[in-house]
């Protein structure tokens, strides 16, 4: 209870932060505006079965300040879809350089049959030098659990239409967490290789090859409950924005 209305407190102030921030309330009221981004929807031959996974995000504000808005899940679609994983993140995120931006905000996970689990997060998103899409943020949780994660990604523009990205993202933890099966350390890196072809700008089918492997103790859980600590899936899906 005491977590749930630490999370809700923040939220109110993030809300009333976006609001209420000295360069929304200038004379003259900036222009607002915002964006859907569903940039995976896509289903993964696993070696469980058929995955369906979505990553997707949403801003709305001004120049520098937005609100910011992102899921993230997995699906087993071979026994009666069944959500494996659900991540929802809100988040007040303000420009602090050309293309940079910081976040303060919440996230939640939410699991089928684990604890549920609330963070608070902190982190900064940009373009790199090399235009190299990357993100890092740290989560805080409960009884001092805590998660880096860094994800970085590439698009190389064959023609106008046909795009390859690669990406990859790392997650490391400061504390084990026996109910979900992580360690310590390094714990998951995830690497993807998607081709798309945008028929509109807005809209792009895509194929590809997507790549997941558990490490440290995270590995030695999965082992103990017999499962794969590492998985190879053929992807096929859509990207979307609006």
């Amino acid at each position: 209870m005491k977590a749930s209305m630490t999370l809700s407190g923040l939220l109110v102030a993030l809300i009333a932060v976006f609001v209420g921030t000295p360069a929304l309330a200038m004379e003259g009221m900036p222009a607002r505006f915002g964006q859907i981004l569903v940039d995976q929807l896509e289903a993964r031959d696993a070696d469980d079965g058929t995955v369906a996974a979505w990553s997707a995000n949403a801003w709305y504000g001004g120049d520098i300040n937005k609100l910011y808005f992102a899921t993230e899940g997995e699906r087993l679609m071979d026994r009666g879809g069944e959500t494996e994983s659900l991540e929802t993140r809100l988040a007040w995120s303000r420009a602090f350089a050309p293309y940079w931006d910081w976040q303060l905000g919440v996230r939640r996970d939410w699991q089928p049959d684990d604890p549920n689990r609330d963070w608070v997060s902190v982190g900064v998103m940009g373009v790199a030098p090399y235009f190299f899409e990357t993100e890092a943020n740290l989560f805080l949780g409960e009884s001092g659990h805590s998660e880096l994660r860094l994800e970085a990604e590439y698009e190389l523009l064959f023609t106008q239409r046909l795009i390859l990205t690669p990406e990859v993202e790392a997650s490391l933890y400061g504390k084990e967490d026996r109910d979900l099966g992580i360690g310590q350390g390094l714990a998951t890196v995830e690497a993807g290789l998607r081709l798309r072809y945008e028929i509109r700008r807005e809209f792009a089918p895509y194929i590809g090859v997507h790549w997941e492997k558990k490490f440290g103790d995270t590995a030695d859980f999965a082992r103990d409950h017999g499962e794969d600590t590492s998985d190879t899936m053929l992807v096929a899906g859509i990207r979307v924005w609006y």
